[in-house]
């Protein structure tokens, strides 16, 4: 049927609308993704819950979906903006097509949209509310909250304790949306992991016994977690912390920094970021819309150790005398390069010198 996608400007793009509920208005922020292949994985990605996706790319489905690539139990993004999609999708692995996946999940797709158009409306003027509908003449954008105000993360995280993996250190992940292949790459690398719900209290994860602290990834504003900032806090004064995306900036709040929002983030697969301790430049895969203030941390004890090449903005923290690292993009990568996952053994190698290093 003929669906329409609403902006905040006023501004109206049609096309063919799959998945939706006859008369029922899809609300969401809309944002955009640029890497050529990835697909599944932001379909499935939690940070992206709350968001409506456009691809840049104008083909999208040729390579179907399979069993191995889903980052969650299920696809998490509110709806999909494609310019064309692949009905069928050709791969040795794959079990289904993109379009079969999405109606299984009752998540939205418009095709056929000029999603060009939209993504020069987004990178002109910013993330914004969009509603997909039928009816475009009686879209009320008060109708639902920005996200920015949206309590999503209690939509994402487990609500209780799993474990995975037998290796000798045990890495405590604080979940507030994690991507599976985080998991994946802490067990590969020889860890236990153990991940509890983002509102776990400091002495359930310290009856844990944990050799680390991994603060994952996750949808919406840093901010609407502030109540949690004091437990994250103490978790990086007394264990060895990793914090990624979401987590890095909880982080930096922890420490007494400040977040901000980007104009419309970073979404993809292909930024480049430079670590000024060691000069190396990673390709980077990353999807967010808030970062770090570097004026905000003069007067903490963080410092800025990862830039974005493209706009500068910082992409990775370290503290100045305790253990812990953050980074804004995902070195475990998928989709993406696997430029970064190195820093998981910098994590590795962290957790390996104890507790005793945080109070050298």
């Amino acid at each position: 049927m003929k669906g329409y996608v609403v902006l905040e400007t006023g501004e109206t793009f049609s096309g063919q609308l799959f998945g939706a509920e006859e008369g029922k208005d899809v609300h969401a922020e809309i944002v955009f993704f640029t890497g050529m292949t990835g697909y599944q994985e932001v379909l499935s990605d939690p940070s992206f819950k709350g968001q409506m996706v456009v691809f840049t790319y104008p083909l999208i489905g040729n390579y179907g979906i399979n069993q191995s690539d889903f980052e969650s139990l299920k696809p998490q993004a509110e709806a999909l903006l494609i310019s064309e999609l692949n009905e069928t999708g050709h791969h040795y692995e794959a079990n289904q097509p993109l379009s079969d996946c999405l109606t299984q999940a009752k998540i939205p797709y418009l095709t056929g949209v000029d999603t060009r158009a939209i993504v020069k409306r987004i990178r002109k003027n910013g993330d914004m509310r969009a509603v997909l509908t039928t009816n475009p003449e009686a879209v009320d954008f008060n109708a639902s909250l920005p996200l920015g105000e949206q309590d999503v993360v209690s939509t994402v995280a487990v609500k209780e304790k799993q474990t995975f993996g037998s290796g000798e250190q045990h890495v405590v992940l604080v979940d507030f949306g994690y991507k599976k292949s985080i998991v994946d790459e802490l067990v590969a690398s020889g860890n236990q992991v153990t991940v509890v719900p983002y509102h776990t209290s400091f002495e359930a994860i310290d009856s844990l016994k944990p050799d680390g602290i991994l603060l994952s990834n996750g949808p919406g504003n840093p901010k609407q977690l502030t109540s949690y900032i004091p437990t994250i806090r103490k978790m990086a004064e007394h264990y060895p912390t990793l914090g990624i995306c979401l987590g890095h900036q909880l982080l930096a709040l922890a420490f007494g920094g400040n977040t901000e929002k980007l104009n419309f983030g970073h979404r993809g697969a292909n930024q480049p970021v430079i670590d000024q301790k060691t000069n190396k430049v990673y390709m980077t895969s990353q999807n967010h819309s808030y970062v770090v203030n570097e004026t905000s941390l003069t007067q903490t004890e963080l410092q800025a150790r990862f830039f974005n090449v493209n706009d500068g903005s910082i992409e990775g923290l370290e503290h100045k005398s305790l253990p812990v690292l953050s980074v804004q993009f995902h070195p475990e990568a998928h989709p993406g390069p696997s430029d970064s996952a190195t820093l998981f053994n910098v994590f590795k190698e962290m957790m390996s010198q104890g507790r005793e290093s945080l109070y050298v």
